[in-house]
């Protein structure tokens, strides 16, 4: 079965580091750009960071930058996101997604649902108490 499958997510203090980990399960992860997105409750689903196939390029959104870190080891089939100095607004589930053929990880990141992903993950709830 082709899926990617987040993991990491839990309860987190105001402060607090979790690192997520969005693997994928029946096909390889070299040649698609992964994102990271994450939507709150009566939200939309909002781009968190986005990487390039090679790594070679990384994009945040600006509430994201000097706090998060997005990272891929093909080796392992896995992308993460280092979620550090976390805040109650950082409150959401957390997805990941694929794309075989992106122009710009900024575009990944802030189009989402509308670039028409090839796989989405099925998310993972990340919590930030006050």
């Amino acid at each position: 079965q082709l899926q990617l499958v987040e993991s990491g997510g839990g309860l987190v203090h105001h402060g607090g580091s979790l690192r997520l980990s969005c693997a994928a399960s029946g096909f390889t992860l070299d040649y698609l750009a992964i994102g990271w997105f994450r939507q709150a409750p009566g939200k939309e689903r909002e781009g968190v960071s986005c990487i390039s196939s090679s790594g070679g390029s990384i994009y945040y959104a600006d509430s994201m930058k000097g706090r998060f870190t997005i990272s891929r080891d093909n080796a392992k089939n896995t992308v993460y996101l280092q979620m550090n100095n976390m805040k109650p607004e950082d409150t959401a589930v957390y997805y990941c997604a694929a794309h075989s053929s992106i122009t710009t990880t900024q575009a990944m990141c802030d189009r989402g649902v509308a670039y028409g992903m090839d796989f989405w993950g099925k998310g993972t709830l990340v919590t930030v108490s006050s």
